[in-house]
């Protein structure tokens, strides 16, 4: 049977530990390492040609931002989905993309309109070639990088930065469910109108629709615990 860590490649340079951590998280963001899968660090070690230093450094993290459950006398294993995860991640999501439009809405200058039309564009562009999910996912996380970016607040953009590898394993996961290369083409049309529109409480309006809508749909179509 084939290792889901075939993928790994040995790493050699003083970045070791972020290069340890930007492997392991994008095999499990990508949907390469099954939910509830158990990692050991003697494969993990072997396959990425590192001493067990560096291992666990980067397991740490992985284990902080939540992508990997450390289980006492068990060990480590990718993350399981489970509804109440979910609720917690969209309801914090919606928080914070809300407050980013709070803070962002003035500075809307009809470049950075233009900037997220743009965004938005590569998108739908990315969906209609329909080979590469995990390119199709990144986009779109870009595309809602953008209020981050224009709120111009670090505490924020820190807190949008830690969730985000959590939203790609969810997104991941959600489109394999579908068997398709990221959302509906169409499905970020509103968002964009209302961002780039006159009306912040109707932006805000959409965000908890928008935001209810995909957990809903994510509850929905996930085999979950």
């Amino acid at each position: 049977m084939r290792s889901s860590l075939a993928g790994l490649k040995p790493i050699d340079d003083e970045t070791r530990r972020g290069k340890i951590v930007h492997n392991l998280r994008n095999l499990i963001v990508q949907g390469q390492v099954a939910p509830g899968e158990r990692l050991t660090e003697t494969a993990l070690a072997d396959q990425l040609g590192v001493s067990r230093g560096p291992l666990r450094e980067a397991i740490r993290e992985l284990v902080e931002s939540g992508l990997v459950v450390s289980i006492p006398y068990k060990g480590l294993f990718v993350r399981q989905v489970t509804r109440r995860d979910l609720e917690e991640l969209y309801s914090l999501r919606t928080t914070l993309e809300k407050f980013a439009f709070q803070l962002c809405w003035d500075r809307r200058s009809e470049d950075a309109r233009q900037d997220l039309i743009q965004r938005n564009t590569v998108l739908k562009d990315v969906i209609a070639d329909n080979n590469d999910r995990d390119h199709a996912i990144r986009q779109e996380l870009i595309l809602h990088n953008w209020c981050y970016e224009l709120a111009n607040h670090n505490l924020l953009m820190k807190s949008w930065e830690r969730m985000k590898p959590n939203l790609q394993f969810y997104f991941t996961l959600h489109q394999r469910a579908h068997n398709r290369a990221g959302p509906l083409r169409e499905a970020h049309d509103a968002y964009v109108g209302y961002a780039t529109g006159e009306s912040l409480d109707d932006m805000l309006l959409h965000l908890d629709q928008h935001m209810r809508q995909g957990l809903e749909t994510t509850i929905q179509d996930l085999p979950m615990d």
